[in-house]
């Protein structure tokens, strides 16, 4: 059984970088055909995808925060962690790590979520 676990500061400051990690445990990250992928929900809206660093390491962001985000990867640890840069408010919101099957075409394991909130 797979999991994934968020882990990262719940608060932080205006115009200072987040980073969150996401521990894989039960599979590696390196297996062929899986995106591993972070999607966040502010609250009262909808889910908004960022983007996914995928099984060869290859990254893809969404094009509304492309411009301050990055997705990197430990194999050693297997973990892929999200930076995202001068954050604002509204960059508050619940984040999730998830594994996307491109066989499937679904995501198959999400992590329980970590609470993010942007402010003074």
């Amino acid at each position: 059984q797979v999991q994934l676990q968020e882990s990262g500061p719940g608060l932080v400051k205006p115009s200072q970088s987040l980073s969150l990690t996401c521990t894989v445990s039960g599979g590696s990250i390196t297996t062929n055909d899986y995106y591993w992928t972070w999607i966040r929900q502010p609250p009262g809206k909808g889910m908004e995808w960022i983007g996914y660093i995928a099984y060869s390491g290859s990254t893809y962001y969404g094009p509304s925060l492309k411009s301050h985000t990055s997705i990197s990867r430990d194999t050693s640890r297997n973990q892929f962690t999200l930076q995202l840069s001068s954050v604002t408010p509204e960059d508050t919101a619940v984040y999730y790590c998830a594994r996307w099957s491109s066989a499937l075409q679904a995501y198959e394991y999400w992590g329980q979520g970590t609470q993010v909130t942007v402010a003074s």
